[in-house]
């Protein structure tokens, strides 16, 4: 009792205190004071008995009128408390750099369909990346620049905020000239759900350019910008990339912070440099790279990055080479495909390399892992209009985000893509009818998937496999069914996907072409150790450009 008596005296003063924020000075120009009574709309509005009775039958609640006439009472009590957290000013992530809001390209301005908006944010006048351009996921905010993620749930959403890594590129004097289109809400790996219409490949128009980032693949290979910044929850940075033929990698889970990132889970969600070349990859992420100050729990406090740049090397005296056997030979796998990153794997024996065939079972595991988790954890996070880190963690929450998705998924869910629409559906049954275990349990198993990574990587510094089973199909036509929207969006991510469950860094480089099409390889490596991964790479690209 004396617990929540005290409770009640410092809500009345707080109530106060927030009065005189909210109003201004406690008294009026006369110098009147303002009357303590005066209205103001509540925060939180409490529903009626009614509402609140039907609440409790969905939870399996049985209460007595009385009881809940009481509980409402007490409701509209301890409702007081939010007018108080809705007076106090938030904190946000900062803006340093000035913009205009932009413009909604062309047809003629944008032949791929690379780009959802142009704008020109110029950042600091010296720095690493002084005179590069960039093209940005439209699921990364840009203060005062239209963000839609590919979907009508967001049209018309503006951030007032700059997500960590837009702000670290500009204190680094990179240019962004607009955000790349993605595939709807980034549940695709094609590039033919954007609500705002398909991303055509750079090297043949009429063939998908991957997904998830979809339009920053497509702005790099068109010579648009010299680099962009990708998310990857399933290989939406590889994808793309290798498909479209450049360098991209996705970093060890938590190398690089995803503050104010709209996510899909909060355990998956990376995001990470997408390059022309390999030393431009390793000049990225020494900026963007690094520890935020606690804003993304996903970071380790003792976070420490190298310069990339300057361990970068033509030779691999020593480096142990594991050709995931497991990577090949798939349902849906083409021969041109696996021959050619054979062939390069095994071209790293001239450079110094031990190459070798290795097998790993359990990586047929993967994409089965990554897919609960992703599918639970994206109706929990976004679904539910949790924009942010969900809950139980301390972070940045991207409130204007949160309001964001709350709104769009109630007032546009019809117009989600089919794809959306089964994650939701799928998502809702298997928290109503299985509580969530298989989620859990997928996430047990994905420890067991990492241990097991890190097991072979005791004997190997990188592994290597195709990052793509096959290369880039064509754009679906109109007449496309349900059941081939799936396959074209999601049947590609066999690679990929495992080394989103166990949290390892991967990156893709073009091995060359076959049909006029770009096959990507895949180099996998330790977790935090994006030196040794790039290194290869590194010496790869140079002795392929050289033949």
């Amino acid at each position: 009792m004396l617990c929540l008596m005290r409770h009640q005296r410092l809500l009345s003063l707080s109530l106060s205190r927030a009065s005189t924020r909210f109003y201004g000075s406690p008294s009026s120009s006369d110098g009147s004071e303002i009357p303590k009574d005066t209205y103001r709309a509540p925060a939180v509005r409490i529903p009626t008995i009614k509402k609140l009775q039907e609440i409790a039958r969905q939870n399996y609640l049985d209460i007595s009128d009385d009881e809940m006439t009481a509980y409402r009472d007490h409701m509209v009590k301890l409702a007081k408390s939010y007018d108080v957290i809705d007076s106090l000013k938030e904190p946000t992530l900062p803006v340093k750099y000035p913009r205009t809001p932009g413009y909604r390209p062309s047809k003629e301005e944008n032949p791929l369909n690379a780009w959802y908006w142009r704008c020109d944010v110029k950042g600091a006048e010296t720095g690493k990346l002084q005179g590069k351009t960039f093209a940005v996921k439209d699921n990364i905010p840009v203060a005062g620049v239209p963000m839609m993620d590919g979907s009508y749930v967001l049209e018309g959403y503006v951030p007032e905020y700059d997500a960590t890594i837009v702000t670290r590129i500009l204190d680094e004097g990179a240019r962004i000239l607009g955000k790349g289109s993605n595939e709807d809400m980034c549940f695709s790996a094609g590039s033919f759900t954007s609500v705002k219409g398909p991303i055509r490949n750079p090297h043949r128009i009429t063939h998908m350019s991957g997904g998830s980032t979809s339009g920053c693949s497509a702005a790099i290979m068109s010579g648009d910008v010299d680099m962009a910044l990708g998310g990857d929850q399933g290989g939406s940075i590889r994808i793309p990339s290798s498909w479209c033929g450049h360098v991209a990698l996705k970093p060890t889970y938590g190398l690089i912070p995803y503050t104010g990132i709209l996510q899909i889970d909060h355990t998956i969600d990376t995001p990470g440099p997408m390059t022309k070349n390999v030393f431009d990859c390793a000049l990225l992420l020494e900026v963007i790279a690094g520890y935020d100050g606690g804003l993304d729990e996903r970071q380790p406090v003792n976070l420490t990055v190298p310069e990339y740049t300057k361990e970068l090397s033509t030779k691999l005296p020593g480096i142990r080479v594991g050709i995931v056997k497991e990577g090949f030979g798939l349902e849906v796998s083409e021969a041109d495909v696996d021959k050619m990153v054979k062939k390069a794997a095994f071209q790293l024996v001239v450079l110094g390399a031990k190459v070798e065939e290795v097998s790993i079972p359990a990586h047929h595991d993967g994409h089965h892992l990554l897919l609960a988790i992703l599918l639970e954890g994206s109706h929990h996070l976004m679904m539910a209009g949790n924009a942010g880190p969900g809950t139980q963690t301390r972070g940045f929450y991207p409130t204007s985000l949160i309001d964001a998705l709350h709104r769009g998924y109630r007032t546009r869910g019809n117009d989600m893509s089919h794809i959306l629409k089964t994650v939701f559906l799928l998502g809702e049954v298997l928290k109503q009818d299985y509580g969530g275990r298989y989620y859990a349990k997928a996430q047990n198993l994905s420890r067991d998937l990492e241990k097991t990574f890190d097991k072979v990587f005791e004997d190997y510094d990188v592994l290597i496999m195709p990052t793509v089973p096959y290369k880039a199909p064509k754009l679906p036509s109109t007449s496309i069914t349900i059941p081939e929207t799936y396959k074209a969006a999601l049947s590609m991510v066999s690679n990929t996907a495992p080394c989103n469950a166990s949290g390892h860094p991967a990156l893709t480089i073009n091995t060359g072409f076959s049909d006029g099409l770009p096959v990507g390889m895949m180099i996998v490596g330790k977790k935090f150790d994006e030196s040794t991964v790039l290194k290869v790479a590194y010496a790869y690209e140079k002795l392929r450009d050289n033949n």
